[in-house]
């Protein structure tokens, strides 16, 4: 079985600092042995960490659109952001992607794809994250966790870390898998586990960006 944290960012997003070894060593430690590397509005850290990682790498992004984000996964480039809801879908299918929705629902989040949104949409999601370890309120996983079992999507889980030590604060144990459609049907059979993690952990994130911001 797989130990798979399926939403982590690394130094390649503006909001976070840690290096791709750190991540390394962070999963190992921790039992980790599969992720989703989903940084903002780039694939470039997930593709170099899947040629270094010596366990199993999904190359994500988490694409921003004028209505919130939307996570393509088993890529093989950068989409860019600020395109429409449609051309990002569009994109992600053109790769053999799959279409993940992060955090929806997130009440204080305003990077959240709008519901309305995810309602239109909801045939062409794949995956459902129903457990972001970053989320405050439960009554949001709640929601998403009802969300997938009306129009029945598989439901995934990640830490949203952007430190080493939140990375496995959300997850899901899966059989091991090879390829995309291998891993709908590993991930169809996930058991999802973890906790929240403390909303200071926030200002960690904030302290990046603003580090980004400022020294490049």
């Amino acid at each position: 079985m797989l130990k798979a944290d399926l939403h982590i960012h690394s130094q390649y997003s503006l909001d976070c600092n840690m290096p791709l070894e750190k991540i390394i060593e962070r999963c190992q430690k921790v039992g980790v042995n599969c992720i989703a590397l989903c940084d903002h509005g780039t694939a470039e850290g997930a593709l170099r960490l899947r040629e270094i990682a010596p366990f199993e790498v999904i190359v994500a992004e988490e694409i921003l659109t004028p209505y919130g984000e939307i996570m393509g996964m088993f890529l093989e480039e950068t989409i860019p952001s600020g395109l429409s809801v449609a051309e990002t879908l569009k994109r992600i299918k053109a790769q053999g992607g799959l279409v993940c929705i992060p955090h929806p629902f997130d009440t204080f989040r305003h990077s959240a794809l709008r519901s309305q949104v995810i309602e239109e949409i909801a045939d062409q999601i794949d995956i459902f994250e129903v457990l972001n370890a970053r989320g405050i309120l439960g009554r949001d996983s709640a929601k998403a966790e009802a969300f997938a079992a009306k129009h029945g999507l598989i439901r995934s889980a990640g830490s949203d870390a952007h430190t080493p030590r939140e990375i496995g604060d959300a997850y899901v144990e899966i059989p091991e898998f090879k390829g995309r459609d291998d891993f709908l049907e590993a991930l169809k059979k996930g058991k999802i586990s973890g906790h929240r993690t403390s909303p200071l952990i926030h200002f960690a994130s904030a302290w990046a960006r603003l580090k980004s911001k400022l020294f490049g």
